[in-house]
């Protein structure tokens, strides 16, 4: 098929796979080449003889999006809304890290909240701006969206396991664009790293319509028991969550159970981060001025080494 119609098809076909308010937010303007993802901290862990100030980033999730061509802002807990307002304003993306923290009670799940709302308010006046949820990540966002706590004990504690893709996954904003091989090396092998107790359940997703209407199951994984979900993206939203961790296998090296380092698994890590990123692309916010944009980068922190065998490398700390 050539000319109008082939034309008028293409655009039917885009329209039909990101959603109208996708479509019309990243369609109108000229892709970013300077992201700025945010990374938002959260408590520090009890247990942690590292720990300075009141929270912190491991850095696996600051190398994860430099290493697919971003910059990163860390969030920090305990900040008033009107600083989240301006901080929000500022960056093309947000990540939720995984974590240990209350996900109705923290600081980490506040600030996740009111860049949650903020990301939803911008994103239906055509202003597009992603956000990111890895494991923990992934369940703040079901919290966010469900208004309630559906998570389940899962037996999911440092394992690998491979994603049964949906029939959704192939033609996914998130997945779509993998090599074959890629998408191949995931539903096949044991590479994906998962180090989570709670899980969304299939019956608990599938019974709440908030949930339902909201995001597109890509993947589901099961204990033995109980299945649950492994991936998902938001119907007419830039929001994405995986409940495992694609930022371990090239930037974590405790020996353990779960961790996965093969070529494979490196690529994967590769192509989520490069997704991600260039979803961040089609944000416009911007820093004020440069002074202020410097004076937000991590470049302004240094990482701490907690040693090889830690849960994580290294860890960035915040008042």
């Amino acid at each position: 098929m050539r000319g109008p119609a082939a034309a008028g098809l293409s655009v039917l076909t885009a329209y039909l796979l990101c959603g109208p308010l996708l479509c019309a937010a990243a369609s109108s303007q000229q892709p970013n080449d300077r992201p700025i993802i945010g990374v938002l901290a959260q408590e520090n862990l009890p247990d942690d003889q590292f720990a300075r100030g009141s929270s912190y980033i491991a850095a696996s999730y600051i190398k994860f999006l430099e290493s697919a061509g971003a910059r990163v802002a860390p969030i920090r807990i305990n900040r008033t809304e009107e600083e989240y307002i301006k901080m929000f304003n500022s960056i093309n993306g947000l990540l939720l890290p995984g974590g240990d923290v209350d996900i109705q009670t923290s600081q980490f799940s506040r600030a996740a909240r009111i860049f949650y709302n903020l990301a939803l308010k911008a994103n239906n006046a055509g202003d597009y701006f992603p956000i990111w949820g890895t494991c923990q990540g992934f369940q703040q966002l079901s919290v966010l969206t469900a208004r309630r706590n559906l998570l389940t004990l899962t037996k999911t504690k440092a394992v690998a396991l491979p994603l049964i893709l949906t029939p959704a996954a192939q033609s996914s904003r998130l997945f779509r664009n993998f090599p074959r091989d890629v998408l191949q090396s995931l539903a096949n092998k044991n590479i994906t790293s998962n180090f989570h107790s709670w899980s969304l359940s299939i019956q608990n997703f599938t019974r709440n319509a908030k949930l339902k209407m909201f995001y597109r199951v890509l993947s589901t994984n099961s204990d033995g028991e109980k299945e649950f979900i492994s991936t998902m993206e938001a119907y007419r939203y830039p929001f994405y969550a995986v409940q495992w961790h694609p930022e371990k296998s090239p930037f974590e090296w405790i020996d353990k159970p779960g961790m996965v380092h093969t070529v494979s698994a490196v690529r994967i890590s590769f192509y989520t981060g490069s997704f991600f990123v260039s979803e961040a692309l089609k944000s416009q916010h911007r820093f004020s001025n440069p002074a202020e944009e410097d004076k937000a980068l991590i470049y302004n922190f240094s990482p701490v080494y907690r040693g090889l065998n830690a849960v994580f490398i290294q860890n960035y700390y915040f008042d």
